[in-house]
């Protein structure tokens, strides 16, 4: 058996504890969500995600046990254990990251189908016009997909522009609910010009990019204590390469001749 490497058993140490101090801190919140969330607000879907996180950092901690215990001791087995359940979660990580692209090419075509739903805007319902005068405020946007034109001469109050407006404005239509108004005559009202699902799907693709970044390094922190315990064993099986040593019997016989000169030698 080989001796393992000092510096590699501290890197594989120090990764493991780092992992597993990610998820002690992803268990507590997931069961401080748990037991903090409302009844009515628990759906199936939430309460499926947070149980399966539950079980996922449990797991974690104790394969992080397994492979600190392994590389102390230098024994193979709880390193094996290790390797091939986080090579498990690393591959369930890859699908999610799969999945997670599928996801994001869908998201465009329902949130434009979503949003879509609500022309004409004379006809939609209450609930519909706070929801989007509420997206109208946030993205500093008007309309659905044609900008103002969308509500026709009826244009929504969230569509006006104010001081600390960051999104282009042009002045409002003539005939519209803003020339009511009272103003200045010669300062037209400013409406915003860019429709909200532009805006919308480009926040979202921009939190999802997030997202996927985060979740690309944790698996590349994943990575990492998978590689350093495949470097261990392969230590650990490494034999020590020791000189044959055979035995003889002449050589206990003492047949070996001197090779200095003894004082008589220089006399003579």
């Amino acid at each position: 058996m080989g001796k393992v490497n000092i510096h590699l058993k501290r890197s594989f140490l120090c990764s493991v504890g780092v992992i597993a101090a990610l998820n002690l801190l992803m268990l507590g919140s997931a069961i401080f969500a748990h037991a903090n969330i409302h009844y009515d607000e628990k759906t199936e879907e939430t309460t499926l995600w947070l149980n399966v996180s539950c079980v996922f950092c449990t797991t974690t901690l104790v394969l992080a046990f397994f492979g600190g215990f392994g590389s102390l001791k230098e024994k193979k087995w709880p390193l094996i254990v290790f390797a091939v359940g986080m090579s498990a979660g690393f591959l369930s990580f890859v699908a999610l990251e799969v999945h997670a692209q599928v996801i994001k090419t869908q998201m465009e075509d329902h949130i434009r189908s979503h949003f879509l739903d609500l022309l004409p805007l004379t006809n939609a319902s209450q609930d519909d016009l706070k929801m989007l005068n509420n997206a109208q405020m946030q993205f500093q946007c008007c309309g659905v997909e044609q900008g103002y034109l969308d509500w026709k001469n009826n244009i929504s109050q969230t569509c006006l522009c104010h001081n600390m407006s960051i999104n282009p404005c042009v002045p409002a239509p003539k005939g519209s609910f803003q020339f009511t108004v009272e103003g200045p005559e010669d300062q037209p009202i400013m409406i915003y010009s860019k429709p909200c699902i532009p805006l919308i799907i480009e926040e979202t693709y921009f939190y999802l990019n997030i997202s996927s970044c985060i979740h690309a390094g944790f698996m590349i922190l994943w990575m990492l204590p998978i590689g350093l315990c495949i470097a261990i064993l392969c230590q650990i099986n490494k034999k020590l390469e020791t000189p044959e040593v055979v035995y003889s019997k002449e050589a206990r016989a003492g047949k070996y001749s001197c090779l200095v000169e003894t004082p008589d030698d220089y006399i003579a």
